[in-house]
């Protein structure tokens, strides 16, 4: 099967003709404009990201930056169509879950050496854990902007009207597991307003159900990628509790119910960090609190979200690119995105140089969320053609996702279908 034939055709063209790389003294004289994809429209990342092009700009002042905001839904397809079609980005944010692919495919410019010669730049200190998928044969493809564990933000309005306990009091009595979760997530599924939200799954991201299939050891495929584990028992309890959830305690929304947590209509909501930006003020507020993921049966876990940013080898300015990412990236600028963005700069994944960029969370919050998430947790599953793998896993889903499902001959399809692919 041909893998990822997007990225293969691009870089098939680069052999005839190859990206021009401009000397210093023709930087000196050309414009240059470098574009980035990205699937955030947040007022206040762009606000940031324009700052730091900006400040680019003031020592390249030929050189400006533009930032292409692609929707989160259709963020891939995309993407991979403006790279088949000849109108690649210069850079882009990729999910973790394509890493392998565009990694692999040889559509990315190598960036090792031009951040080793950015002064200061001090790659180094740079997590070998949060690179590693990012990497091949010692080289770095794309910078893991953001290293980002999955946590619980909670509406402890919703969840005292409901008369239940909040998750903060069951973790200070040893009882934060998923069954308790679940079980204040029905309870406060009244009104109108639902339990547990796993944010942007819609019965579509189904990957992003690992933030709770984690708790009990499982996962799509082994670690090599080469064997489907959807149907095996760790999966097959995972995907049951996810179901009961769903269409027998009515603790999740099911097919077709779109619910917003920060507008104050859930209980509780799966999501990173990043999305504290999102948080109502004024008179739309509600106490909330933000809590690593429940106990599961396999015990604790944290899943990490990562998101990289890549140079195309098909761009016409690569190295200037390349000389951006290296800015953008550089140690100031990635405490400047650590607001957002967890970094995996060692220097920066410490109390008191988080509370300096998300004053909206606590020390507590902060230390048991992000710092310990990104020290124990595990990665977001991602393969080789993992679009065409997420596909007809979401297809073959959509079988599960009835009151009346058969758990795990459902899982069993999936393997036969995926197997092949894996």
């Amino acid at each position: 099967m041909k893998r990822f034939a997007y990225l293969k055709s691009a870089t098939a063209a680069l052999a005839v003709a190859a990206p021009v790389l401009f000397s210093g003294a023709a930087l000196a004289q050309d414009a240059v404009n470098l574009r980035m994809t990205i699937w955030s429209a947040n007022e206040a990342h762009l606000n940031l990201f324009n700052e730091i092009a900006a400040d680019f700009k003031k020592e390249h002042p030929n050189v400006t930056v533009t930032y292409d905001s692609l929707p989160f839904d259709t963020y891939m397809t995309t993407l991979t169509t403006q790279i088949a079609g000849g109108n690649a980005p210069d850079l882009a944010w990729i999910f973790e879950t394509g890493a392998a692919d565009f990694v692999s495919s040889g559509a990315l410019y190598p960036l090792t050496e031009t951040f080793e010669a950015t002064e200061g730049y001090n790659l180094g200190e740079v997590s070998e854990g949060a690179t590693a998928i990012w990497q091949q044969d010692g080289t770095l493809y794309a910078y893991p902007f953001s290293t980002s564990p999955f946590g619980i933000f909670v509406n402890n309005d919703l969840i005292r009207a409901a008369g239940q306990t909040t998750p903060a009091e069951l973790i200070a009595a040893g009882e934060w597991t998923w069954d308790k979760a679940m079980e204040v997530a029905a309870a406060s599924a009244k009104d109108g307003k639902a339990g547990l939200i796993v944010r942007d799954f819609n019965y579509q991201m189904w990957q992003n159900l690992a933030s709770i299939w984690r708790g009990w050891g499982a996962a799509p495929w082994s670690q090599d990628g080469a064997t489907c584990t959807f149907a095996e028992q760790p999966m097959v309890e995972a995907m049951t509790f996810i179901h009961d959830a769903i269409f027998d305690k009515h603790a999740m929304p099911g097919p077709g119910e779109d619910v917003d947590f920060f507008a104050g209509n859930a209980a509780m909501t799966i999501t990173q960090i990043s999305r504290a930006s999102l948080l109502p003020k004024g008179e739309d507020a509600f106490e909330w609190d933000l809590v690593p993921l429940p106990q599961g049966p396999a015990g604790e876990y944290a899943l990490i979200g990562q998101a990289g940013i890549g140079v195309f080898q098909s761009g016409k300015n690569a190295e200037t690119a390349a000389q951006f990412l290296a800015f953008m990236t550089n140690p100031a600028n990635s405490a400047k995105l650590a607001q957002f963005f967890p970094s995996a700069r060692q220097s920066l994944l410490n109390v008191a140089a988080l509370s300096k960029t998300n004053p909206l969370l606590s020390p507590e919050q902060l230390e048991t969320v992000v710092i310990k998430g990104i020290a124990t947790g595990t990665v977001i599953p991602g393969h080789t053609d993992f679009a065409q793998i997420q596909q007809t896993v979401r297809a073959e889903l959509d079988a599960l996702w009835r009151p009346d499902a058969d758990v795990k001959a459902v899982l069993e399809s999936v393997c036969s279908r995926i197997s092949p692919l894996l």
